[in-house]
């Protein structure tokens, strides 16, 4: 029998067996203690199992590679900040970390805004419901699909071919010589191409969460305003906006995080030429085409370090809501 077919049936079969187990053999040993006992063990112990797998699969791996980032190629020996002056002093990675700030900028501005943008135009059109299906579908499709498609979108064939790409096939229908939408090393031009490719996939994604932030703010208010002699704009600046302020700075976070880890697109659609490569794409790079672990983990602690400034942020954003509440 093929072992992966065995490993899978563990899988599939041994873990939920291990779990029901463990519960079962959880609550009979609490039910050997006292009330006060079983009221303080019983949150740890279920609790237990996920800490584990945190443990295992996050803090552990977490560790490894902060240790591996002070080593050198072959891990034998440390070298300790070399490898992190080696990232800041080398011009692929600066390259890199340029087209980082390029996607973490562009791509929180196009999703966060069109998403709110599209919140606040769809509420009141009776189609609402198809609207936001038709938006939030690109989400469904998965990166290396996406990539795909915005491939042929941006195609373009060296003439006198026949243009195959979309947008080219447009542009030469009114007279519009071809333009190489991401073969051409511009000063950010391609990059911003690509991130227009994952705005299409996650301004959905916004605008089902501002849209919900939206429907969430008491219509009285509103009205109430406009009773007053407040316009839209108006009743939208001073009251919508701060209402939603909450929910735009949790979904602002997140597509920064989303920017960061930028990886697929980069890779199916450029493979990193034209100057698009980005952090993520340089640890890939260093860890797999240049044999570097050393490297690759010192790139891979720098974006978790960029990671937990905004994830602070967040963090202090939900405690003072939390203490308003």
């Amino acid at each position: 029998m093929d072992p992966r077919l065995i490993t899978a049936v563990i899988v599939v079969l041994g873990v939920p067996a291990v779990l029901i187990g463990y519960i079962w053999l959880t609550e009979r040993a609490l039910g050997l203690l006292g009330q006060r006992a079983r009221a303080g063990l019983r949150p740890w112990l279920w609790l237990a199992p996920a800490l584990a797998f945190l443990a295992v699969f996050l803090v552990y791996p977490t560790i490894g590679t902060l240790v591996r980032s002070f080593q050198d190629k072959t891990g034998t020996s440390f070298v300790g900040l070399d490898n992190f002056a080696w990232f800041f002093n080398n011009d692929a990675s600066l390259l890199a970390l340029r087209n980082s700030l390029i996607w973490l900028v562009v791509l929180t501005a196009l999703t966060v805004g069109l998403g709110l943008l599209i919140a606040v135009l769809v509420d009141r059109v009776r189609y609402e419901t198809v609207a936001k299906s038709v938006i939030f579908v690109p989400l469904a499709i998965s990166m290396v699909a996406a990539s795909v498609i915005w491939t042929f979108m941006y195609w373009r064939s060296t003439p006198p071919d026949p243009q195959i790409g979309t947008l080219n096939a447009a542009l030469g229908s009114v007279g519009v010589a071809p333009v190489a939408w991401i073969q051409v090393s511009d000063f950010g031009f391609n990059s911003i191409m690509l991130v227009i490719v994952m705005a299409w996939m996650w301004t959905g994604f916004c605008m089902v969460i501002l849209s919900a932030a939206l429907k969430g703010i008491n219509p009285e208010l509103l009205e109430a305003a406009r009773v007053d002699g407040a316009t839209e704009r108006q009743v939208f600046r001073r009251i919508t906006l701060p209402l939603m302020a909450p929910t735009i700075a949790v979904v602002t976070t997140t597509m920064l995080i989303t920017a960061l880890k930028a990886f697929d697109i980069v890779y199916v659609m450029t493979s990193g030429h034209f100057d698009t490569q980005v952090v993520a794409f340089q640890l890939i790079q260093e860890l797999y085409n240049f044999n570097s672990p050393g490297r690759a983990s010192a790139i891979g602690i720098i974006l978790l370090l960029a990671i937990i400034p905004i994830m602070a942020f967040n963090i202090r954003r939900f405690r003072a809501q939390e203490a308003i509440r």
